[in-house]
Parts: structure tokens; sequence; C-alpha cells
């Protein structure tokens, strides 16, 4: 039986693998270590801790930041890149830090295509939005985005006005980011909400405008949004829709009554009010709840949710977050503290979730260049050449097919979100045959394709206590490379085929021994490099 009760003891070697790699992006030996003597409420405590304050990117040609510059020029192009660039530094560096991937999980949730923006400060303001509530409140946090700079234009929530009504974002507002559909009962009634709420919630979110001055601040977060249109404090009717917002059934025939207007105006904080409503009602719905706990789900644990995880894991997560007022961080530490998170709450094998979930191409790349050490030109003092090295891996994360923070369609990245393959769409024959790549240019080509810099030899000696023994060599890194425990057929298959290949057990003794007494490693490190790219072109390597 699915269960949401607490697993106890320690984590363990197995257990802290699978926290991690689920939770940040990347795993280490060194982390796996740490991580295994604790139990599992320590653990979330480190996961937990809120990230220190970050600086934002900066321009190589100026050495000086431009988010909080109103003007936007040719240069926005390659400034979105040095964002992009800048985000996966952060997630390259961030140490435990459940909050750069909760960060990540509301980028797929509420997905922007990043050429809708045209500024591209927008896009940094908009991933600090995301990080600033990673581990906070979701109802907050959706409020917030109703006024966000990119998604006003990812969506056409700027063009809604009373006159001529845009309904792009109240509709994805509804169907995507909070309530969700259900099963389609009439003609536009969607069980959950009908054609009728889409329409009286793009009244409420009428008159919203971007603001790219950085005028307009968030008074919570002090972050730039955008504003309402309004002169002192008052707001032109002619931008917001002033008759009662009436919504169905389905919101229990909720009003949402205009604001007080006097000669032909009303205030910003009337405004500001009916968006309180409108947020208000919809979180009310437990389905709301539900839709965001199946989210959550699919991303963390797995992607088919069955009849019982419903009626047991997704109900008790929404019960949870529904008596916390959206909070997250008890919902968070419920669903990754229990049983069915680590796959101890039944015997059966054709439920288990651990290794069950493909890594995006997003991970692929971070996961590797975490595992093995190596470490990034700092940003701030050597931008150039950060960017460079961050530039070529957003490329083959493109080639492994995403396109990040430029989806495919307005949903997100359809691994995330379309039935019935959900993260199996990131594995095609020609995306697969880019992620065997990565895995070459990472281990033969660093100064060439990725520019990055790590050594093979060095990373051994620093990660297997006896690299002498071969069998203990490909059993450190399978333990930490690999998500689960691998057969001794599969074992036999690295340590044989991969690396020792002619050589026997006593063969890469001895060539370890001279190795060590010459320092020459010209026949250690072709084997050791042999296995590391087996090792990441395996099909268990694709799997968290």
């Amino acid at each position: 039986m699915s269960s949401l009760n607490p697993t106890s003891g320690t984590l363990g070697t197995k257990s802290a693998k699978h926290l991690l790699n689920r939770l940040t992006f990347g795993v280490t030996k060194q982390a796996i270590d740490e991580f295994a003597p604790l139990s599992i409420s320590q653990a979330l405590d480190l996961l937990m801790q809120v990230p220190t304050e970050t600086l934002p990117p900066i321009d190589p040609d100026t050495n000086s930041t431009w988010v909080s510059d109103p003007t936007a020029g040719e240069t926005e192009g390659l400034r979105k890149g040095y964002i992009k660039s800048w985000w996966l530094g952060l997630m390259h560096n961030n140490g435990h830090s459940l909050a750069e991937k909760m960060a990540y999980f509301y980028h797929t949730h509420f997905t922007t295509i990043e050429s809708r923006v045209p500024y591209s400060k927008m896009i940094y303001w908009q991933i600090s939005l995301f990080r600033y509530y990673a581990l906070g409140n979701f109802k907050e946090l959706a409020k917030k985005i109703c006024l966000d700079n990119a998604m006003m234009f990812h969506l056409d929530a700027h063009l809604n006005e009373d006159n001529r009504p845009n309904e792009n974002f109240a509709r994805e507002f509804l169907e995507l980011y909070t309530i969700g559909k259900g099963e389609q009962v009439g003609d536009g009634d969607y069980t959950n909400y009908t054609e009728q709420d889409v329409r009286a919630a793009a009244q409420v979110l009428s008159g919203f405008y971007f603001d790219e001055t950085g005028a307009s601040i968030d008074i919570d977060s002090n972050i730039e949004q955008g504003k309402i249109n309004s002169s002192d404090g008052q707001v032109a009717i002619r931008h917001f829709a002033k008759e009662d917002k009436k919504f169905s059934a389905a919101f229990g025939n909720t009003i949402i009554a205009p604001p007080e207007v006097t000669n032909g105006k009303t205030t910003v904080e009337g405004v500001l009010d009916e968006l309180d409503q409108l947020i208000e009602m919809i979180f009310a719905q437990e389905a709301t709840a539900k839709h965001i706990c199946r989210k959550l789900y699919r991303f963390f644990v797995y992607y088919q949710i069955s009849e019982e995880v419903e009626n047991t894991i997704i109900s008790g997560l929404a019960n949870t977050m529904i008596a916390n007022n959206y909070e997250m961080e008890p919902v968070l530490r419920q669903l990754f503290s229990s049983q069915h998170f680590f796959d101890t709450d039944n015997s059966l094998a054709e439920d288990n979730s651990r290794g069950a979930i493909i890594k995006s191409p997003l991970e692929i790349a971070l996961g590797g260049m975490k595992y093995f050490g190596i470490t990034l030109p700092d940003p701030q003092t050597d931008a150039a050449s950060f960017y460079e090295i961050m530039e070529n891996v957003l490329g083959m994360v493109g080639d492994q097919g995403m396109n990040f923070y430029e989806p495919f369609e307005v949903a997100g990245y359809t691994s995330y979100h379309q039935a019935p393959a959900y993260n199996r769409n990131w594995i095609t024959p020609n995306y697969l045959a880019y992620r065997y790549l990565f895995g070459e240019y990472l281990v033969f080509d660093k100064g060439t394709k990725l520019g990055l810099e790590w050594d093979t030899v060095a990373f051994i000696v620093n990660n297997v206590s006896e690299p002498g023994d071969a069998t203990l060599l490909v059993k450190t890194l399978t333990d930490t490379l690999l998500p689960e425990i691998i057969t001794d057929e599969r074992f036999n298959y690295f340590l044989y085929s991969k690396m020792l290949d002619n050589f026997s057990l006593m063969d890469w003794e001895n060539e370890w021994r001279a190795y060590q007494i010459t320092g020459n490693d010209e026949t250690v490190r072709p084997l050791l490099e042999t296995l590391l790219i087996g090792l990441l072109q395996s099909p268990e390597y694709q799997l968290c």
C-alpha cells in the first residue's frame, strides 16, 4: 500500500544517493558519504537551507550588470544567453540545495518562451522570482506571476483590456498553472472550470501592463514586476473591466464585484483586491492542490500516477498543502520523508520509482560536471571564459532536445506534461546520440568543444580508496554514478569488457603500481577513460 508514513533510521548510501539525485542537480561520492549517516529529517534540514544571496549576471564587455537598465538594445539576445548561463552556473554550484531544483521546477511549471520576451532583464527577474519563492508559498507565487513582466509577454497578458479582452493568460492560468482541467463533461465545461470562468478571470486580469523601466517593484521580494496603468494611484476604467465578474458553479457561482469607481477611475488597491479574490477563490478548491501535487509527483517521483497513488499520496499531499495554506516546505518534507518516495512502502518491483525517471538533458550535463568535480570560471571575475563554456554546455543541452527557456509550446517542455510518455520524450535516436556524445566530450575533449578542465586519473585517485583494486574501483563508480545497484552480469561487463579488456585483475594492479612509481599514466589513463565513457553511455546512467 502506497504510504506517506515517514521513513526511519539513517539513510545509508543507497537512499542518500536517491535523495540527492532527485532533489539536486547531481551527486558526488563525497556528498553521498556526507548524507548516508543522516536521518531523513537531518538530510532535509540541510537540503532546505535558503541559498545565500547571489550577484546578478554581468556583461563581459562592461564588467557590470544591466538587469536594472530600462533600455533594450541589439545585445538583448546575447544577454539572454548570459542569463541562462548564469542560472546554470548557480545550479552547478548549488551544493546541496533543494531550492535551486524547486526554482527549476517552477520554470517548467510557469514556463516562458524567451523569444517572446523583448527585454533580457525580464528573464532574469522571473528566475529571481522562482528562486525567491522556491521553498515558500505557492499561492503567493501564483499571484506574483500575474504581474511578472516575462509572463505578460509570453501569454499576451499586457494586451488584455476591458474593450479588447485577451483570454490567453487567464486560460493557461486555470488550465496549466493552478486548478487544471478535469474531464470535459459538456460544451466548454472541464469539470474544474468552464469557458465562463476563463472569461471572468480574464476580466479580473485586465489592465495589467509590462514595465520595462524598473519602476514597479514587488514590495515582498524587491523584484521588478509589471504594473497597473495608473496616475497618482488611479486606474482608468477604460483599461480595467468594471462589471461584475461572474463565475460558474465550479467556483460556487462566485461573483467578484468591481471596486468603487469615482469619475471613471478606481484605485490600484481596488484592482489588486480583485486579483486577491480571484486567487483565493481558485486556491480554495481541492482540485487546485491536487493538480499542483500531481505536477510535483511527476517531477520528483514518477511520471505514472496509479489510482492507489492518487487516493493515498496525491490526496494526502493535497490535504497537507491546504492545511498549510499552500506553504511548500511542509508538503515537500512529507513527500521526501515518505516510505513511498524511498520505495519502502511495499515489496512490489513493478511500481518501483527509484532509477525510473529519465534525466533531462540539463541533468545529464550538470550531473556529469558535478560528479567529476569540475570547477567553472568565476562568472564575476572571469565572465568571458564562464560564458564561453556555458554557451557550449547550453548548445549540447539543446542538441539533446532541450532548448533551455525556449520550449516548443506554451505548456512547456513536453517531457513534463505530455501524456502518456512524459519523461520518455527525452529519448529519441538523435537525442540519445547527443547524450552519448556529451559523455565523450566530457571525458576526451575537455579542451575543445566544452572547454572544461579536469583530470581523469586525478579524479580516480581522489575518489577510490584503492585504485589498484579493479573490482573496488568499478564498484565505487557504479555505486555512485548509477542510480541503482546493478546485476553481477552488468558489473562484470563494466569491469572486464569496458575497463580491463585484455588485462587481468593482476595486470591492472601491476600497471597501477607502475603508474604510482613512475607517474607515467599512458597505460592506465585510456583504460579508465574507456570505463567512464561506458558508464556515461549506459542505459542506467540515463536514469535517476
